[in-house]
C-alpha cells in the first residue's frame, strides 16, 4: 500500500482554510476538508477490511518550518503556536494564479 503523506497539526487543532495541515507524498498541493466527517454507509467495499494506521502528527521547529516552506507558503507565529499556511487562504485565488503563472 502506498504512504499516504505525513500530518502536522495534531488531532483537536483548530484549522481555517489555507492552513497547511500535512504534507502529501506528491509534488502537487491538495486543497482538503480536514473537518467534513466522511458518511458511512451500510455498503462496505472488498478492500474495506485492511486497516490504516495513522502515524502521529510530526511536530517541527520554527527553523524547520523556514525549511520547508516553499515559495507560496508562510510561516505564522504566534505566542501560543506555529502554523503553516498559503499566501492565499483562499483556495480559487490560488488555483487562478496558479493557470496564470502556468500559461503566462
Amino acid at each position: 500500500m502506498a504512504d499516504r503523506g505525513e500530518l502536522m497539526v495534531a488531532p483537536g487543532t483548530e484549522v481555517y482554510g489555507g492552513m497547511i495541515v500535512g504534507e502529501r507524498n506528491r509534488s502537487t498541493d491538495l486543497n482538503v476538508n480536514i473537518v467534513k466527517e466522511k458518511k458511512l454507509t451500510n455498503m462496505r467495499a472488498s478492500t474495506s477490511d485492511a486497516t490504516v494506521i495513522l502515524r502521529p502528527h510530526r511536530v517541527m521547529s520554527l527553523d524547520q518550518y523556514i525549511e520547508f516552506i516553499a515559495e507560496d507558503e508562510l510561516v505564522e507565529v504566534t505566542p501560543g503556536s506555529l502554523r503553516l499556511r498559503k499566501m492565499d487562504l483562499d483556495a480559487q485565488v490560488r488555483m487562478a494564479r496558479y493557470r496564470e503563472e502556468k500559461y503566462a
